[in-house]
């Protein structure tokens, strides 16, 4: 599946989309601590860029690498916390329930075009 250049601009459209909920979450509540999560969004990709490296390129393999899977395993905690911690700051009182919504909305936005662009531009190249 190839992705052309609409795929690209709506990518970014959303990665802008989930970028701006997520600053409006703080600025317009007056509360800046759901700024933290927009650290997960950078940080959650590296583990499966660093330990994806460790995935064995034969298909017919049926082993899995226990430092992929790590890496993935760190990966899945990061998208977690990053989801969960608005929730968490708004049960606590910290912030208010509208600045969780829109956090937790861009963050779902913002995880979702990654998810979307390492699928679609995924190298997979076939020998036959």
């Amino acid at each position: 599946m190839t992705a052309g250049v609409k795929t690209i601009v709506a990518l970014s459209v959303c990665l802008a989309a989930g970028f701006l909920l997520s600053i409006l979450s703080c600025a317009l509540y007056g509360n800046w601590w759901p700024l933290v999560v927009v650290f997960t969004y950078a940080v959650a990709p590296l583990p499966n860029a660093v330990f994806g490296r460790f995935v064995s390129s034969d298909p017919l393999a049926d082993v899995s690498s226990s430092v992929a899977d790590f890496g993935r395993f760190v990966t899945a905690i990061l998208v977690v916390s990053g989801l969960g911690l608005p929730v968490v700051l708004a049960h606590a009182g910290i912030i208010t329930h509208p600045a969780m919504t829109m956090s937790v909305l861009g963050g779902a936005l913002v995880y979702g075009t990654i998810i979307v662009y390492s699928s679609l531009f995924r190298s997979q190249s076939h020998d036959f």
